[in-house]
């Protein structure tokens, strides 16, 4: 039964990838977004160009912060230990 699984499911995904294609080949080949020209491939160009770097600062900042949050917690973790006293 297991064994039948990954066949049944790569058919399953190709039957529905070629269906899939006939039923968005409407209006022309048009999209949702409209007619696309120039002016709207590069706004989309521009608009990459600003979310990747923006993207990668973001997350940058976030993993700095919690990087900050476990030295800290790291230092009272280890201040506690000295506190304790004993051997």
């Amino acid at each position: 039964m297991l064994r039948r699984l990954p066949i049944s499911a790569v058919l399953a995904i190709t039957a529905v990838l070629v269906a899939a294609a006939p039923v968005l080949a409407h209006d022309g080949g048009e999209g949702l977004y409209g007619e696309t020209d120039d002016i709207v491939v590069t706004n989309a160009g521009f608009i990459l160009i600003i979310f990747f770097p923006l993207f990668i600062f973001l997350v940058s900042l976030l993993q700095w912060r919690l990087e900050k949050r476990k030295d800290a917690r790291k230092a009272a973790a280890k201040a506690a230990a000295k506190s304790k006293g004993g051997w």
